[in-house]
């Protein structure tokens, strides 16, 4: 009987422990384009790589290294003044961070991460930092996005700037090898009619980015919410065969919710010795896209609707 070879996504995905901690070792040489301590920064980036920058900017200012404000590029506000601007983009060739770019004025320093060595957006930065190593042929990102994250917070770490609680990349790695040795997609069996990712601070980030791989690969309907703000309408949509899935701490009271209406609650990264980290737990959500994908009969590494990069024409309003 023959298998059908696995797709270029799950072979990503599985690739992103060494990534890590390639990222981890680029930090050092990445000082001066990355923010420094007492920088006013704004890191922008499109989709995955905005909601990566959620998560940076989260876990910067929590750790006392600066005020940091992330936006979608095609939302930022541009009478702000920052010190640095930092884009994060892996084609280097999406058009709204391009468009940010060109028309930044003023005293911001302008960093960017990308995955593309000749890619058009270095034109525009005065300094940058290529990820080639984490490079991808499929369309939906996982390891760019994570290793620019893993990058940015062993960055922190070095600087003695990681919030109380989160755990250094070395362990994030451990923890991504452990969640890459349970079965596909595992979720104790079960395959959710709809499921809910949850987070708070710099596991938000993570929620909205699970929600996104499922609706983008397998076409699945996924909403993400901060933790604290679940009780305040999306409950609602919680029942028997859905399931409420939390990066980091589960909020007081939430899992008796969750059960009292029928729901599943699906925590692994809510701390403790034998929790995993919560990009950890990212890689599970990752997985579980492309499972549900191929059981769909979709291929996950070709999405509809979806390209690589995207590039607008001339004509937009």
């Amino acid at each position: 009987m023959s298998h059908a070879a696995p797709s270029r996504t799950a072979g990503e995905i599985a690739s992103q422990p060494e990534s890590w901690r390639r990222a981890a070792q680029l930090a050092p040489r990445c000082a001066d384009l990355l923010p420094r301590r007492g920088e006013r920064v704004a890191v922008v980036g499109c989709g995955t790589s905005w909601y990566m920058a959620q998560s940076y900017a989260a876990l910067r200012e929590r750790g006392g290294h600066g005020e940091t404000d992330a936006f979608a590029a095609s939302e930022f506000p541009d009478r702000r003044r920052y010190d640095r601007v930092l884009a994060v983009t892996r084609s280097g060739t999406t058009t709204e961070v391009l468009d940010l770019l060109g028309r930044l004025t003023g005293p911001s320093a302008i960093s960017v991460l990308t995955a593309d060595p000749s890619a058009p957006v270095l034109r525009a930065a005065e300094a940058a930092a290529v990820l080639d190593f984490a490079d991808e042929e499929s369309v939906v990102q996982t390891r760019f996005a994570t290793s620019v994250l893993a990058l940015l917070r062993a960055h922190l770490e070095a600087e003695a700037a990681l919030p109380a609680g989160v755990r250094p990349v070395e362990r994030a790695v451990a923890d991504a090898e452990r969640a890459l040795a349970e079965a596909p997609g595992a979720l104790e069996g079960r395959v959710p009619e709809q499921i809910t990712f949850l987070g708070t601070g710099w596991t938000y980030g993570l929620a909205l980015e699970a929600a996104l791989k499922l609706r983008e690969a397998a076409g699945a309907w996924t909403e993400a919410y901060p933790a604290m703000e679940y009780r305040h309408g999306p409950i609602s949509i919680t029942g028997p065969g859905r399931l409420v899935w939390v990066f980091g701490a589960v909020p007081p009271g939430l899992a008796d919710e969750v059960a009292g209406v029928g729901g599943t609650l699906v925590a692994h990264s809510g701390g403790g010795p034998d929790g995993l980290d919560p990009l950890a737990d990212l890689v599970r959500a990752q997985r579980l896209a492309v499972d549900l994908a191929e059981s769909r009969g979709h291929d996950p590494d070709r999405p509809r609707n979806l390209t690589r990069s995207v590039v607008l024409g001339t004509g937009r309003a």
